[in-house]
């Protein structure tokens, strides 16, 4: 094995994944190289760093005070709200001019035209019929004053 090839395995040999095979033929390349037994010193050091590192969870006032935030809210459904209105209508207005393309297109077969109409018609009663499941639904729901 090349000392790339052996650089690849250092974090695993570091981390105890190596099989006992693996292990002896890494260690014999460690005292012949000192290039890696360098390298594997400085990877040591940095994961006894990163090890002894730890992440502090905010306490759930702070949480609660950002959520609660109306700027922040309020910004981000704003966001949102605009982001997906224009997605949904460049990709309307996207659609209606491929389909009035095909549509008008006297080269395209009348069979085809026929299956796309239909396909078209059933996506709109899914659609019509999964939002006003939605709306159903959301009028309804029993756990919409829950905090979350």
């Amino acid at each position: 094995m090349t000392c790339r090839e052996y650089k690849d395995v250092m974090m695993a040999y570091l981390d105890g994944e190596l099989e006992e095979k693996q292990i002896k033929t890494f260690q014999a390349h460690l005292k012949d190289c000192p290039q890696c037994r360098q390298e594997l010193d400085e990877f040591t050091s940095l994961k006894k760093i990163t090890d002894s590192v730890s992440l502090v969870e905010p306490e759930d006032r702070v949480w609660d005070q950002y959520w609660d935030n109306v700027y922040n809210r309020l910004e981000r459904r704003m966001g949102w709200v605009f982001f997906s209105i224009a997605g949904i209508l460049l990709g309307l207005f996207g659609g209606f001019k491929v389909i009035e393309a095909v549509i008008l297109d006297p080269g395209v077969d009348l069979m085809f035209k026929v299956c796309l109409v239909v396909l078209i018609l059933g996506l709109a009663i899914l659609f019509a019929s999964v939002l006003r499941e939605r709306l159903y639904f959301r009028q309804r729901d029993r756990y919409k004053d829950v905090r979350r």
